[in-house]
């Protein structure tokens, strides 16, 4: 049971739902309630099946390719900065899109896949972390499934908070959502920088054990 505990508490620390509501906010702005309804399913359908794809498979294909989760962690990690100076300089929501309806439904799967879902749910960390708690070499299939069963009760989390944020867009206008946008951007391009150095500090440690 703490062995259950421990996995949800990480997994609701990484995937973070409270997190995704300023970014959810940020690219759903002007957009109506409907749509963004559609998105954070999408947003969170997509999600769920790039984790459990991780879960049960991902040792695998990075195995398979000779990519080490440190490599991994690092390639995700810039990707991640990348998403955080769009947030920051204001290019995840154009002014033209935040005011064109019909624009931004055109838009409104791509958005459900790209920022939302990843990197902002299924980003690097969330992928790392379910990948080290199922790890191959240490759990059984059962074990995984569990596993996968704390996440996606974190995912439903998350589409619970996206639904919210239509709540709290109305009480904090546009100009918020833009403060929040720029805050949680500088917020999240830390974390990637984190782990662009966590990566990079452990491809080295393997280098050194690798030549002991």
């Amino acid at each position: 049971m703490d062995d259950l505990i421990r996995q949800f508490i990480l997994l609701f620390t990484i995937i973070d739902p409270i997190g995704s509501v300023p970014v959810f906010i940020a690219i759903t702005a002007g957009i109506d309630t409907t749509l963004r309804k559609r998105i954070a399913l999408r947003a969170c359908a997509i999600s769920a099946g790039v984790l459990l794809a991780f879960i049960y498979f991902g040792q695998y294909l990075l195995d398979g390719i000779g990519i080490s989760l440190a490599a991994f962690r690092v390639a995700g990690s810039i990707v991640l900065f990348l998403f955080a100076l769009d947030m920051i300089f204001g290019q995840s929501k154009p002014e033209s899109e935040v005011h064109d309806a019909e624009r931004a439904r055109e838009r409104a799967m791509d958005l459900a896949v790209y920022p939302m879902a990843i990197p902002s749910v299924a980003g690097p960390g969330s992928i790392l972390a379910v990948m080290v708690l199922t790890d191959n070499t240490r759990y059984s299939i059962a074990n995984q499934t569990v596993t996968a069963v704390l996440m996606l009760l974190v995912v439903a989390i998350v589409f619970v908070c996206m639904l919210l944020a239509g709540q709290i867009q109305r009480l904090i206008k546009d100009v918020g959502a833009s403060i929040i946008s720029r805050v949680m951007g500088l917020i999240t391009a830390a974390i990637a920088v984190d782990g662009v150095l966590g990566g990079l500090r452990e491809y080295f440690q393997d280098l050194v054990i690798f030549a002991q």
